[in-house]
C-alpha cells in the first residue's frame, strides 16, 4: 500500500512541478512579446498537454526505458542509464515543443500570406531553445511564418533531426548495434513527445 502511495505522489509531484515549469516558462514568454492570449486559455492548454505527457510517460515512455535500460545490460554489457535519461529529457521537451515557435508566427490576413523560407521555417523550429534564449537576451527574429508546426511534416522532420542530434551524441568508433540503438531510443522518445502533443490537439 505504501509503495502504491509513494508511486501516486510522485507522479503528482512530477505533475505540479512540470505545470509550474511549462506554464512560467510560456508566461515569460508572452509577456516579452506582449502577446495577448489570455492567461486562463494558457492555464487550460497547459493542464492538457501536462496531463497528457504524464499519462504517456507512465504507459509507454518509462516501461520502454526500463526495457532499454535492463536490454542493453544484458545483450551489450552496457550502462545506458545517462542517454536514457537524456531520452526522457527530451521526450518531455517534445511535448510542448510544436508551441514554442508561436512567437515568431503571423496570422493568416490575405494581405500578405508570403511565407519565409523552408530553412528559416524549420530553424524556428528545430532551434527553438536557442532562439528562446536569444528572445531574452533582447534579440528577435524578423523571421515570421504562418506555419503552426502542428503537422506530420513538422514531426518528419523534427525526428530526422533527433536521428542526426543522436548520432553526434551517442555514437561511438567503431560504430555498433548498441550505438543504433541509443540513437534509435532518443529519437522515438522524442517523436513520442511531439505525437502526445498532436493527439491532444486533435491533429490525428
Amino acid at each position: 500500500m505504501k509503495f502504491f502511495r509513494y508511486v501516486h505522489n510522485s507522479l503528482n509531484g512530477l505533475y505540479v512541478a512540470l505545470y509550474g515549469f511549462v506554464l512560467h516558462s510560456f508566461k515569460s514568454m508572452n509577456r516579452k512579446i506582449k502577446s495577448k492570449f489570455p492567461v486562463w486559455r494558457m492555464k487550460e492548454e497547459t493542464a492538457e498537454h501536462v496531463r497528457q505527457a504524464v499519462l504517456v510517460f507512465v504507459g509507454m515512455v518509462l516501461p520502454l526505458s526500463l526495457a532499454y535500460v535492463i536490454g542493453s545490460e544484458i545483450m551489450f554489457r552496457q550502462n545506458v542509464l545517462w542517454s536514457m535519461l537524456w531520452a526522457v529529457v527530451v521526450y518531455f521537451y517534445s511535448n510542448f515543443l510544436p508551441d514554442i515557435p508561436s512567437v515568431y508566427r503571423k496570422k493568416k490576413n490575405g494581405k500578405d500570406n508570403n511565407d519565409i523560407p523552408w530553412y528559416k521555417k524549420y530553424t524556428l523550429l528545430l532551434f527553438a531553445p536557442l532562439l528562446i534564449w536569444l528572445l531574452f537576451c533582447g534579440i528577435r527574429l524578423s523571421w515570421r511564418t504562418t506555419d503552426t508546426f502542428h503537422n506530420f511534416k513538422s514531426l518528419a522532420v523534427y525526428g530526422a533531426f533527433l536521428f542526426g542530434l543522436g548520432f553526434i551524441g551517442f555514437a561511438g568508433f567503431p560504430f555498433s548495434i548498441a550505438d543504433i540503438i541509443k540513437i534509435l531510443f532518443f529519437q522515438i522518445c522524442g517523436i513520442i513527445g511531439f505525437l502526445a502533443h498532436l493527439k491532444v490537439d486533435q491533429i490525428w
